[in-house]
């Protein structure tokens, strides 16, 4: 959905991030993720304050659940692995599958809405959200990649996130900014549900497949008692 806030208040929004060196954002750094982001609703600044509360209200929720056919929609207010998303020179995201089961209440993860918001981004710069499809021989990794998309100026995306969805962000090839910010939307949890992850499950690249630092990584950063030791795993040991 490109467009998707006027112009006026996309180029405010942007200008409202956070320089990258802040130290109040929260930092992963690791084989597999090199991001900082920033979900504390204290630093958002008055635009990007407001603009949190509309993505999570009762009148867009209503709009997805009637688009989408899907009776009980729900926000996340703690936004829990949402709100600023910040990238910059060899930043990037593995192949993943986000959590399924909210790790703090009883509800499923279903939709990612993301608002790309760095002006003037180029094509030739990276940080493309890639798409895969589902492998039907392991389950630990993904199938093909299907779909990258553009990180263009004022874009958003919405997707599904149960199941299979395995999703990235391609390696940044610039010292600029990727800017974006995100809201996941819940649902009730499905009866029988067989994922019930609170972490996200990163696969290996194609080099890094054969490297037993990085399996055993992936291992405890999809632990939810011990993702908090790893995340900052320094990513070029």
């Amino acid at each position: 959905m490109d467009n998707f806030f006027k112009k006026n208040i996309a180029i405010k929004l942007s200008k409202e991030f956070p320089e990258y060196t802040d130290k109040s954002l929260h930092e992963y750094k690791n084989y597999c993720e090199i991001k900082k982001s920033s979900n504390n609703w204290n630093l958002f600044p008055p635009l990007t304050y407001k603009v949190f509360l509309m993505l999570n209200s009762d009148l867009i929720t209503k709009i997805i659940s009637k688009k989408l056919k899907i009776a009980k929609i729900f926000t996340d207010y703690g936004l829990n692995g949402g709100g600023w998303h910040l990238m910059n020179n060899k930043g990037k995201l593995n192949p993943h599958l986000d959590y399924s089961l909210h790790p703090k209440v009883n509800a499923q993860r279903k939709f990612n809405l993301i608002i790309f918001l760095s002006p003037n981004w180029k094509k030739n710069w990276g940080g493309e959200t890639s798409f895969y499809s589902k492998n039907l021989n392991n389950k630990k990794i993904p199938g093909k990649l299907i779909k990258k998309i553009y990180p263009k100026f004022n874009r958003a995306i919405l997707f599904d996130t149960s199941k299979t969805s395995w999703h990235a962000v391609e390696a940044l090839k610039t010292k600029k900014i990727r800017k974006s910010i995100a809201v996941y939307y819940l649902v009730n949890p499905e009866k029988n549900i067989k994922s019930k992850r609170q972490k996200a499950l990163y696969a290996p690249t194609k080099n890094q497949i054969n490297n037993k630092k990085i399996l055993k990584f992936i291992k405890l950063r999809s632990d939810p008692n011990l993702f908090s030791n790893v995340y900052k795993t320094e990513k070029n040991k």
